[in-house]
């Protein structure tokens, strides 16, 4: 019945700022970005290479996240890299702060997390 996943879904606390970190930072390109009046928000789609795609989403007063990573529901999220080390060098040289690289010790591949700039856990995971 499921196929793949077609969309992560995230709520920024700073719209500018998190728009800024996605398209400049990690590269996604701009599908569609929409101002919601009734809504006072904005919906940022943003395309990643394969086909999936990350909704970028800004609410007046959302509340923080609880705790840091083990709150229920979403843990992280993780993008597919070719290399963990090539990827993680270029987050440091834009200034992005990066756990060292790890290797997952049921399938022996290789990677590493990172934050957004609301503290959602990013991770790249080498394919």
């Amino acid at each position: 019945m499921l196929k793949s996943i077609h969309h992560a879904a995230i709520i920024c606390s700073d719209y500018p700022r998190a728009k800024d970190f996605y398209v400049n930072i990690l590269g996604l390109k701009i599908r569609a970005e929409n101002y919601r009046a009734a809504r006072d928000s904005w919906k940022l789609d943003l395309q990643l290479p394969d086909g999936g795609q990350v909704e970028l989403f800004s609410f007046p007063d959302a509340p923080p996240r609880p705790s840091y990573p083990e709150a229920q529901g979403l843990r992280h999220l993780a993008f597919c890299v070719d290399s963990v080390e090539a990827a993680k060098a270029q987050l440091e040289a834009r200034g992005v702060e990066v756990e060292p690289v790890r290797v997952d010790e049921y399938t022996g591949k290789r990677f590493t997390f990172f934050c957004d700039p609301d503290g959602l856990p990013l991770e790249l995971y080498e394919s």
